[in-house]
């Protein structure tokens, strides 16, 4: 059994308070970059070809999120990847809607060309309409249960080499040699847009400041579990939900975090 002192994972971040670079989509820009300002980082939205490659350098991570595509947006991403690559930045790319459109596909096949991510993170829809398999999309909503997209996950981290991060009732985030389980979060997540894109803007925080990408994106699911939790025990309604799981970001102690979080780890394979 595989030890992660997730606590200490978070203080770390606040203390470093990492730049963690954004390529994302029009729906959830404001509300991502106010949770990485809530847990600890500092958020930068930058999707021009003409700057992407100076602010990959500027900062600890990028975060590639394929939301709202368009032509100019893609060449951004794509420089903004080999960038990172080539740097030695971790890259986070969310393929958000996998599998929903021939634009969508050639472009993740497009970034995969580009360079390797650090971390994948998506539902499992997603992350099957990435490997290939016949996981069925509906827009950007899963319809698959996250365990369902286990084998899938293996094989992408096989092939690509790559952390996968499967978002769910049970998270499943897959490495190389182990496979973590977390049972945190809340239902009314699923009814607010941009849960699933915090999850990964929020990995990439943790990439930048983790020992490596398996903690990052083990981390990430862990705190948007927990504070999922937390932020329900007083708002009930989408709402005021959405507030109150910011103000928990800020709030959450890495003792609360050690304390509430449910995982198991096991081998993989």
């Amino acid at each position: 059994m595989i030890e992660m002192n997730l606590g200490t994972t978070l203080l770390s971040l606040r203390n470093q308070k990492p730049l963690v670079h954004n390529i994302t989509n029009f729906v959830v820009m404001n509300y991502t970059a106010n949770a990485l300002l809530a847990v600890g980082a500092s958020p930068v939205m930058a999707h021009a070809p003409e700057e992407v490659e100076e602010m990959v350098g500027l900062a600890g991570s990028l975060v590639i999120n394929i939301g709202t595509l368009s032509s100019t947006w893609v060449e951004g991403m794509e420089k903004a990847m080999v960038a990172a690559c080539q740097l030695g930045k971790p890259v986070v790319l969310d393929p958000v809607g996998a599998g929903a459109t021939t634009f969508r596909n050639d472009t993740l096949l497009r970034l995969l060309a580009a360079g390797t991510p650090s971390i994948i993170r998506g539902n499992a829809s997603e992350i099957m309409a990435l490997a290939g398999q016949q996981g069925q999309t509906r827009g950007v909503d899963s319809t698959q249960f996250s365990t369902e997209g286990l084998e899938s996950a293996q094989m992408l981290c096989r092939q690509l080499g790559c952390v996968v991060s499967i978002s769910g009732e049970t998270d499943v985030v897959v490495g190389p040699e182990s496979v973590a389980y977390i049972s945190n979060g809340n239902p009314i997540m699923t009814r607010i847009t941009g849960m699933g894109c915090t999850a990964s803007a929020l990995a990439g925080a943790f990439a930048a400041i983790a020992p490596n990408a398996f903690e990052a994106a083990v981390a990430a699911a862990a705190v948007m579990g927990v504070c999922g939790e937390l932020a329900y025990e007083g708002a009930h309604l989408p709402g005021s939900f959405q507030m109150s799981f910011l103000d928990k970001l800020s709030s959450l102690s890495p003792a609360e975090l050690d304390e509430r979080v449910q995982i198991t780890i096991e081998n993989n394979g």
